[in-house]
């Protein structure tokens, strides 16, 4: 291969890779799988995951629940569903595995965040308050 032709490689895998994390923000609330993101990419689920990692600093499936777990927290903040419901309205079949993911990105279950955001966020426009209670790794969160 010459190194316009890996050149021209990597720009069409880069396209390809935007479509998928759009379609990760768009159908967060499908059912996704690394596996079926990878055919509707034309590329396999390994070189996906390597290729989404490299761009994005993150595997697709943390993208998705990335995803999730942000419309997690602004439904939990309107308080007028369940933890439950808001499990199964952003997408995840479990909810043990998202609570524990939520309590990774978020520092909290998401019971303890329900109560504490209808508090904290009380008067705030959802704008403002989106992005102030964005998550973030717990691993790059500051110490309590």
């Amino acid at each position: 291969m010459t190194s316009s032709s890996t050149a021209a490689q990597r720009l069409t895998d880069l396209a390809r890779l935007r479509r998928v994390r759009d379609r990760i923000d768009r159908e967060y609330a499908q059912p996704l799988d690394v596996e079926a993101l990878a055919r509707g990419a034309h590329m396999s689920a390994g070189h996906l995951s390597r290729e989404f990692r490299r761009a994005y600093g993150e595997s697709p499936y943390s993208y998705l629940m990335t995803r999730r777990i942000e419309r997690a927290m602004a439904l939990l903040r309107r308080g007028d569903l369940s933890v439950t419901e808001v499990c199964f309205a952003v997408g995840c079949s479990s909810l043990g595995t998202f609570s524990t993911r939520f309590t990774e990105l978020v520092g909290m279950p998401p019971s303890a965040y329900r109560r504490e955001a209808a508090d904290s966020a009380a008067g705030m426009p959802s704008c403002v308050a989106k992005q102030v209670t964005r998550p973030i790794r717990s691993r790059q969160a500051p110490g309590p």
